[in-house]
């Protein structure tokens, strides 16, 4: 009597024994397709070359340091500043193999600066001074890259960057709200960024930042001996396609 009730169970339920394994089969299958599909790594062979070129895009928001001479305590001024101010760059990207670690990375560009001096006064009023220049800049880097994972992978860079203001007319009258500073500048530079590898390319978005060294201070009648230092300061986002 067993054996026939077991029978009759097997005979009664074959059609959802079948249609739940093909069921599981077929999820099966397409879980382990979008695994594989997930796991595709490109440009497999990118590292093997020793150069690479390509262009970016960047956002810098910029500002000057300012150091106060000791002409500021009796002067009658209450507060000089420099705010942010967000510019645009773009440039072209000369990669160099080194190592599995290590490349050199030369990226000249083209970059449009507005930055500003505001001067406070006690009586609530301000002057704010503007030089809005077009800079040609040559930034050497070292890159440090961490081991690639499938598509994607860190690094950071560190070195240098010479620039060069290319908008200097040497006959212009400064006017009231005009500020005079050096053109060349020289700056260290460092920042983090992430590579992300597609079919035909490499999208690097990239966080930099860069310290100016000299001092660009020029003094003029309207500004002041209250200053005694102005270095530039700027903090870039950059979007890099190789």
């Amino acid at each position: 009597m067993d054996t026939a009730h077991f029978r009759r169970c097997v005979d009664l339920h074959w059609p959802k024994i079948i249609l739940t394994s093909l069921l599981c089969w077929t999820l099966g299958t397409q879980v382990q397709a979008q695994d594989i599909r997930i796991k595709r790594v490109y440009l497999q062979d990118y590292d093997d070359k020793p150069v690479h070129y390509g262009f970016y895009f960047a956002a810098p928001s910029t500002r000057f340091n300012i150091k106060y001479s000791n002409a500021f305590i009796s002067d009658t001024t209450l507060r000089i500043y420099s705010p942010s101010r967000t510019g645009f760059r773009v440039g072209f990207i000369l990669n160099g193999y080194l190592s599995d670690r290590f490349d050199i990375r030369l990226t000249p560009a083209v970059s449009l600066y507005g930055r500003e001096i505001i001067y406070d006064f006690p009586n609530g009023t301000s002057r704010t001074l503007t030089r809005e220049s077009t800079w040609l800049e040559f930034p050497l880097l070292l890159k440090y890259k961490s081991e690639r994972r499938h598509n994607s992978r860190m690094y950071l860079v560190a070195g240098g960057s010479f620039g060069v203001e290319t908008n200097v007319r040497r006959r212009e009258v400064l006017g009231a709200t005009r500020l005079s500073t050096n053109t060349t500048d020289l700056q260290v530079e460092y920042g983090v960024g992430f590579e992300q590898f597609f079919e035909f390319f490499k999208f690097s978005p990239e966080l930099r930042f860069s310290h100016g060294i000299p001092n660009l201070f020029q003094q003029t009648p309207i500004a002041n001996a209250s200053i005694r230092r102005l270095t530039s300061h700027t903090v870039t986002i950059y979007l890099n396609f190789e």
